[in-house]
């Protein structure tokens, strides 16, 4: 039998569209993922001032690691999203990116603005942590 996280919802708290926490089965392994950038395969920003695609190219690296950890989107347990921004419409821009790519597995996540991120050009980077199954063989 597979274990699966499970996303704890709120009835005491706002109505907002993702879990206010995650509860990871005992004897799964926690994967913490480095922020995934908006980088080409040659390490280049594309996409200069566009938040939203910027913020897609964070999420499909982030797919790309978690699969060689031999994981998905499904298996994470916790975002932050950060935006080199001080205005809340380019942060929710790059959320709403974001979010849409989880669908129904709307995830603990963090939202902020920052003054500057690692790359030139850079407006989005999003972390991660996901739980996989030990792999007992």
């Amino acid at each position: 039998m597979k274990k699966k996280i499970s996303l704890i919802y709120s009835k005491n708290l706002a109505s907002v569209d993702y879990a206010y926490a995650s509860k990871v089965p005992a004897g799964m392994n926690l994967l913490f993922l480095a922020g995934s950038c908006p980088l080409t395969t040659e390490g280049i920003v594309p996409h200069i001032g566009d938040y939203r695609l910027q913020a897609k190219l964070c999420i499909e690296n982030l797919k790309v690691a978690l699969k060689e950890c031999n994981a998905s989107l499904e298996d994470v347990v916790y975002t932050r999203v950060l935006v080199a921004s001080t205005s809340q419409d380019d942060l929710v821009t790059a959320w709403e990116a974001i979010r849409e790519e989880f669908g129904e597995h709307d995830v603990p996540s963090t939202l902020s603005g920052v003054t500057v991120l690692g790359y030139k050009n850079q407006l989005v980077e999003l972390e991660a942590v996901a739980a996989i199954e030990e792999n007992t063989e």
